[in-house]
């Protein structure tokens, strides 16, 4: 469980110090990431690359999604394809910036952390010839950073993230359209990571589901404790960015806990939707130790993938 009352959070990208906090993000990054996490992309994803190889007979165990369906149909037993190890790995992230994301009430913005989500991927991601490329959704327009490799590459792809342009209050995210952006054309097999906070009803699935199927995936869900527990400070305007709409309330006992209630129910719902998609989970606080968290995540894929062993 996240410490919370440890809370280490990324550095603001609002206070007109940009620069200095890029380097503070940057240094805090390696320097806690290094050490507790070794070897290339350890903790995101498990092993062997794509490459399409021979085909073999399917073992209990096997990943369906290796079936070689011509192979099977011909000799009428169940084959996978073997894959041969890349040396490369691509990257490509889905980065959600959407007015909800613009909203905070611990010791950074959600933006700032879902900025500081794609810095540690990169950084765990880099080296031997890898690419990380991003598409950066604000519901008014979709950023696109081709995958390049190297850090002067992902230094310059976190700053033009970091000063992406805010969309105006009222506009509505599409996280929807935003993968299906990445899902075609086809790319060649590579690990895909989608930073949101996976607020509304999950219209997304569908188009994650269609990703997994090709890419190794994994969803980086940010929160904030006030979208899951509401205070008790009297009244309060609750406003919803994405639309505009406010709402003046009195945070009684009932309201706070049917609030609780909803909140719970639907971040439940994001869960199931996203182990329907396969892809891993990972979720980040505004209030938690988040570089903690990562490695926490990171680790325990590991002894999963080892067999519980290390």
């Amino acid at each position: 469980m996240p410490d919370h009352g440890r809370a280490v959070h990324p550095p603001s990208l609002r206070d007109g110090r940009l620069e200095a906090a890029l380097r503070t993000l940057e240094l805090t990054v390696r320097g806690r990431l290094d050490g507790l996490l070794q070897g290339n992309h350890l903790g995101l994803v498990p092993g062997p690359g794509s490459e399409a190889g021979e085909a073999r007979p399917y073992l209990a165990g096997d990943d369906v999604r290796r079936m070689d369906w011509a192979v099977t149909a011909r000799t009428t037993e169940p084959h996978v394809r073997e894959t041969i190890a890349d040396r490369e790995l691509e990257t490509w992230v889905v980065l959600d910036l959407s007015p909800s994301l613009d909203f905070g009430t611990a010791g950074c913005e959600k933006r700032d952390l879902a900025v500081a989500a794609l810095a540690a991927v990169a950084h765990l991601t880099r080296g031997g010839g890898n690419r990380i490329g991003a598409l950066v959704a604000t519901g008014e327009r979709t950023h696109r950073f081709p995958p390049r490799g190297g850090i002067g590459h992902a230094r310059t792809l976190i700053r033009q993230v970091a000063q992406t342009p805010r969309a105006a209050e009222g506009t509505r995210g599409d996280l929807t359209a935003a993968i299906e952006q990445l899902r075609r054309p086809p790319r060649r097999r590579g690990l895909a990571v989608v930073i949101s906070d996976f607020l509304g009803e999950p219209e997304w699935e569908r188009a994650l589901r269609g990703l997994s199927a090709r890419h190794d995936l994994l969803a980086v869900e940010v929160l904030d404790p006030r979208e899951l527990d509401l205070p008790d400070v009297g009244t309060v305007v609750l406003a919803d960015p994405e639309t505009g709409e406010q709402r003046e309330v009195e945070t009684t006992p009932l309201l706070r806990r049917e609030y609780a209630a909803a909140a719970s129910a639907h971040r439940d719902r994001v869960a199931t939707a996203l182990r329907r998609t396969g892809a891993a989970h990972l979720r980040l606080r505004t209030d938690s130790d988040w570089i903690a968290d990562i490695v926490r995540f990171a680790l325990t894929r590991k002894r999963a993938w080892s067999g519980g062993a290390g």
